[in-house]
């Protein structure tokens, strides 16, 4: 196995390319499209942010530490992370409509 391992070790280079046969799997599919969502998630969160609601924004930056595991366990935890998301921002959402109508 170690043998398999070390000529793996050689197409290193190949990541990320169009030849990066590993990429094409489900699994890392889904985390490329985490990084962006990510990315999204954090540049709404910078919009509106306030002092009202900083910790609600850290708890929902803070929601990625909460995905572990490898093949259908990650996935199981992406999708419990993502359902946590869409609550903690539709809370969000709701204190931001709050402040308004205050």
């Amino acid at each position: 196995m170690g043998g398999i391992f070390k000529v793996l070790g050689k197409f290193r280079f190949l990541r990320g390319t169009a030849l990066d046969v590993f990429g094409y799997t489900e699994e890392r599919k889904t985390e490329r499209a985490l990084i962006r969502e990510y990315e999204e998630t954090v540049e709404r969160l910078l919009t509106e942010l306030s002092p009202q609601n900083h910790a609600l924004a850290i708890q929902i930056a803070s929601l990625p530490e909460e995905i572990r595991g490898y093949g259908h366990i990650k996935l199981k935890s992406v999708a419990a992370a993502r359902k946590k998301q869409a609550e903690l921002l539709a809370a969000l959402g709701n204190r931001k409509k709050e402040k308004a109508a205050a």
